[in-house]
């Protein structure tokens, strides 16, 4: 497990990295084609820093604020509470998670935060009300599973990674589309600017493609130890076993999810089926494992 913490860290140092990046590559192809000059470059740069810096120390903030979560109460959510206490205990986390819930019919659940001092629990309304208490104790296991391997900051901050560039890129495409290149006098700024215009595109499509198959990776392959993980806290597999199997059957779809927040989720907020209603098995769009192999797998620790 310090393995994977440790190795956790040193990928979202470098996520952050190409996150940087990446950001000043697209804003400084905005500026130039906005013909803001040597300025472009510094401006860039500063709107990438302040923007990886937010991502890091706001991520959770923006999630949560995304999905309408409110604040957990001992008078509302008592067994939530009460199983997060038990859960302390074997876990080993430094502090308590802060707990949210969204009001919204789907069982499903996530964890955030930049670290597990600064970290967060949420749980949807449907989630409560469909899980018994070991099914919900395994998957709240889940989510601190992933605060103690700091799955967390890895998940937020390419969330809000992906999440910024689509929107970026969705902006500038519709502004190039109705808006056109301005035309220049000098023959040869003119090609320049052509082919600046022509690589800043090309990028701007492939950035969210290369973004979305990095968030989707990193996901799947960090539910299989989250799982087993949890294993580790409650001793109790069947608790989260039937509870993966509950939250897979069920046919809500939850409101408030998107793309760039999907892959954060303890099993896919989307559903998705298939010809004559069936589940399509995962494939290298899906944001998670199937609920298959992740049952399978845990059955094998058994």
């Amino acid at each position: 497990m310090f393995k994977t913490s440790k190795k956790n860290k040193v990928e979202s140092t470098i996520i952050i990295s190409i996150f940087i990046i990446v950001i000043t590559a697209i804003i400084y192809y905005v500026c130039n084609a906005l013909q803001l000059g040597n300025f472009s470059i510094i401006i860039a740069l500063a709107f990438s820093i302040i923007t990886a810096w937010s991502s890091y120390y706001y991520s959770d903030k923006i999630v949560l604020a995304s999905c309408k979560a409110r604040p957990a109460t001992k008078s509302e959510d008592l067994k939530l509470v009460n199983i997060l206490d038990s859960l302390m205990v074997t876990a080993g986390l430094p502090k308590k998670p802060d707990l949210y819930v969204i009001e919204d019919e789907q069982p499903n659940a996530f964890a955030t935060g930049r670290n597990p001092e600064h970290a967060v629990i949420c749980v949807t309304t449907g989630l409560l009300q469909k899980l018994d208490y070991y099914e919900l104790e395994g998957v709240i296991a889940h989510e601190m599973s992933h605060i103690k391997n700091y799955d967390i900051l890895l998940s937020a901050v390419v969330s809000v990674f992906v999440g910024f560039i689509v929107m970026i890129s969705d902006i500038f495409s519709r502004a190039l589309f109705w808006g056109g290149l301005k035309d220049d006098r000098d023959n040869d700024n003119s090609k320049a600017n052509g082919i600046l215009m022509l690589l800043g595109l090309i990028f701007l499509i492939l950035s969210p493609i290369f973004g979305t198959l990095m968030q989707l990776a990193l996901s799947r392959k960090r539910e299989f130890l989250a799982d087993s993980t949890a294993i580790e806290f409650t001793r109790n597999p069947e608790g989260l076993i039937s509870a993966l199997q509950k939250l897979d059957s069920d046919p809500n779809e939850l409101n408030t999810a998107n793309s760039a927040t999907a892959n954060m989720y303890i099993v896919n907020p989307f559903k998705k089926n298939g010809k004559n209603g069936k589940k399509k098995t995962s494939n290298i769009w899906s944001t998670h494992p199937s609920t298959e192999d992740r049952i399978e797998a845990l059955r094998n620790i058994m």
